[in-house]
């Protein structure tokens, strides 16, 4: 099988070797994260609610909350670097580099850090077999970067998509994000559950009679209204908790286009958001050949998205684009 051609190698590797400050913090927590965690709370609450109902039904009192308490301490293993590393491969799907894998990404990525004032080695670099231009940011300490990104863009560009992801990372997005999705699970489990529950006793009262729908539709809707009435510091921020996460998203991703930008990678952060946008009017040219016409996205889509739209997130980093390199 022949091995694809390496891109071009046109980063400026000036920084090398010494860091150009030793950052404070080689992660944290900013605004967007805590934000995400904050907006999280309702259904964490929820999640506590229905594992202690089961843990307390099911193994009695004191093995009950013993598993409460594993579970609320659980969290702690978004940080635990061999769990982690098992979430990526097995879940992710992302794997250790090859040799030349390697021998390309660390020393972009030993740029990347050291204009940031990051040890190297504070995070995890793995690759996820992929033709798509693209790199993900993990919990406390993984980095992965697809193979297309790894082979086929110029390493200035590459080192841009890493500061992207480094920007995550030291924003705190990542384990935030991971930690909210956790301990909301049981919830959203819960929830889903009671749903399909809900479809099958629709289903078969529509065996019976109309009648009996119309009677278990209203017994619901009463139970949802009645959930609003009583507990609504925790139904009202549970609807609205989708909107503000991917808000809370979008803006993840403006933050960590400019930390690509202040490390100096704004003319080729762009250049990456080009081909994004190339891509979509490639597909909508294509379409249209065809006689077809894309779905435009809705407006309440476009509040779900978790991602800014290309021309969103260009003009975003037109200010540090007319800064001297």
């Amino acid at each position: 099988m022949p091995r694809p051609a390496v891109a071009p190698d046109d980063l400026d590797y000036r920084h090398q070797g010494s860091r150009v400050h030793l950052a404070s913090h080689q992660r944290g927590a900013d605004a967007t994260a805590i934000g995400q965690l904050a907006t999280q709370i309702p259904g964490a609450l929820v999640s506590l609610a229905v594992v202690s109902a089961l843990a307390l039904g099911i193994c009695g009192t004191v093995v009950g909350w013993l598993v409460v308490v594993a579970w609320v301490a659980s969290g702690a293993l978004v940080f635990h670097r061999p769990t982690e590393l098992r979430f990526a491969r097995h879940v992710l799907k992302l794997r250790e580099p090859l040799a030349e894998e390697r021998a390309r990404l660390e020393p972009i990525w030993r740029e990347v850090t050291a204009r940031a004032g990051i040890e190297a080695n504070t995070y995890e670099l793995m690759v996820e077999n992929s033709d798509d231009l693209n790199a993900v940011a993990v919990a406390g300490h993984v980095v992965g970067v697809t193979t297309y990104s790894l082979n086929k863009i110029p390493s200035s560009n590459l080192a841009a998509v890493l500061a992207h992801e480094l920007g995550h990372h030291t924003g705190g997005h990542a384990w935030a994000g991971l930690l909210g999705y956790w301990y909301s699970l049981p919830g959203r489990l819960a929830w889903a559950f009671t749903r399909g529950m809900a479809r099958i006793a629709l289903t078969v009262a529509g065996v019976f009679s109309a009648a009996a729908t119309g009677l278990l539709i209203l017994f619901m809707g009463m139970f949802v209204v009645a959930g609003f009435l009583v507990a609504w510091y925790i139904t009202v921020p549970l609807v609205v908790a989708p909107y503000l996460l991917a808000w809370a998203g979008r803006l993840g991703e403006l933050r960590a286009d400019q930390q690509s930008a202040a490390l100096g990678f704004a003319p080729e952060m762009a250049e990456v958001l080009r081909h994004f946008q190339a891509e979509e009017d490639a597909a909508k040219s294509a379409a249209a050949a065809q006689g077809k016409k894309l779905q435009e996205p809705t407006g309440l889509a476009r509040l779900l998205s978790t991602h800014p739209d290309n021309h969103t997130r260009l003009r975003a980093l037109e200010p540090y684009l007319q800064l001297p390199r």
